[in-house]
């Protein structure tokens, strides 16, 4: 039926504080979707003279560019915390709570998993450089971290930015919603002649992306018939298409990824329609008891299962060069056979990982009063915490950049009161919040 559906369908245009199944279920989906795809895309060489290189194995493929323009998720993981981000702001905010606490338990909630990674990945690549592990098996693992990280960042910048992009969007949401995307252009326009410029869009992109899940919320999309919804996704598509058929940007979605630009902007327009068509058939799912189980469990540790796979991939991947265990070459038959087995021993790895872990996801985290220090403490636990970002953009992720990284996030956490067993003298301990499902936080 193409009719419009009736306002409040969607459990996105209901109450601040319902959580939305619907929502759990496709972040836990996307997490599946990147976790299986690079596996697919992490392939070291050892060559003869003892140098290693790595090949991304998926995107070397000639079907893959229209397959990843498919699957290509990273917007919907913006458009969705964007849902989620602006019912938790409401939600704190009707409570009384201040901007300066839900960036407190916003930044806690990212940088403590973060700071576990880091710390972890360091020392670990530090025993194996000392026991004479060769330096560029060292350096291949330790890029295995720059990935979840810069989404990290991207992600973390983005959600820092919900009071005042939400306030914004309260006073008028299409203007904020147009701003945005029109930055996104401006700097898309001028990254040929400001090359760094370009990753300004890690921002204007984002954001704009992520107020796709503040019309969300709103249930501007549950209000849409699905024939609108259909040519809401159609216009996008062919938007998409046209510009990559003037050649003003790849067809490849992964090299539009870093630095991001407009083409991301049209995929998350699409996907936030998309989610919202794909609703009733999504829904019915949710009810399912294993499924509901099976989201409690992997939702509470989902930002563990992100940060932690792609290294964790790379480390064993870079180990399994110095074996005398077969290697099939990257692409051959053998070597896609070979994905599977891949995919079921990463499996048992993040398994313990995440026990030891994943309870950094679900720590209570501290309320902090309005006075004038935690507000400064704040700012500065931020700047600490980006720091060792800008570094890794410009440098790449050494194994110097990465022990800067790990005392830069502790150094954010002791400043946050996040360190068990340190009490900041204005804070007090605040409720448990749970975690959401997929990629990251929903709370």
């Amino acid at each position: 039926m193409s009719g419009v559906r009736e306002q409040g369908t969607s459990p996105q245009s209901g109450t601040a504080g319902s959580r939305d199944p619907v929502l759990d279920l496709v972040r836990f989906i996307c997490l599946v979707l990147v976790v299986v795809g690079h596996s697919m895309m992490v392939s070291p060489v050892l060559h003869p003279d003892g140098t290693v290189t790595t090949q991304n194995t998926l995107g070397d493929q000639g079907w893959f560019e229209p397959v990843i323009w498919v699957f290509m998720v990273m917007p919907l993981f913006f458009v969705t915390g964007g849902v989620t981000g602006l019912q938790s702001w409401q939600r704190l905010r009707s409570r009384g709570s201040t901007a300066t606490q839900f960036l407190h338990a916003r930044l806690l909630r990212l940088v403590r998993p973060a700071a576990a990674l880091l710390a972890a990945m360091f020392l670990g690549l530090w025993a194996a450089s000392v026991l004479g592990v060769h330096p560029q098996v060292v350096q291949l693992m330790a890029s295995g971290a720059a990935m979840p990280l810069w989404f990290l960042a991207a992600y973390l910048t983005a959600q820092l930015n919900i009071p005042l992009l939400a306030a914004f969007h309260a006073r008028s949401p299409w203007l904020a919603m147009g701003v945005l995307s029109a930055l996104v252009v401006v700097v898309d326009c001028l990254r040929g002649t400001l090359p760094l410029l370009a990753y300004a869009n890690l921002v204007f992109l984002w954001c704009a992306v992520q107020q796709l899940g503040f019309l969300a919320a709103d249930g501007r999309f549950a209000r849409l018939s699905r024939s609108s919804l259909l040519a809401v996704i159609l216009a996008a598509n062919l938007l998409l298409g046209l510009v990559v058929a003037l050649d003003l940007y790849s067809g490849n979605m992964l090299v539009n990824l870093n630095p991001p630009n407009l083409t991301l902007l049209l995929l998350g327009i699409s996907q936030a329609a998309l989610l919202e068509l794909a609703r009733p058939a999504l829904s019915p799912l949710c009810s399912l008891h294993w499924l509901r189980v099976l989201l409690r469990l992997a939702g509470g540790r989902s930002l563990t299962i992100y940060l932690w796979h792609l290294p964790l991939l790379a480390g064993m991947s870079g180990l399994l060069l110095l074996t005398s265990i077969p290697k099939p070459a990257s692409g051959t038959a053998e070597w896609w056979w070979a994905r599977p087995l891949v995919l079921l021993a990463l499996a048992l790895l993040l398994l313990p990982v995440v026990v030891a872990f994943g309870r950094m996801e679900d720590r209570p985290t501290t309320a902090l009063s309005t006075r004038r220090r935690p507000t400064l403490s704040l700012a500065a636990a931020v700047v600490v915490v980006f720091i060792p970002v800008v570094g890794a953009a410009v440098n790449g992720l050494t194994l110097a950049v990465l022990g800067a990284g790990a005392a830069c996030f502790w150094m954010a956490l002791v400043m946050l009161g996040g360190v068990r067993g340190v009490a900041r003298p204005w804070s007090s301990p605040g409720p448990r919040h749970g975690s959401g499902a997929g990629a990251l936080p929903a709370e």
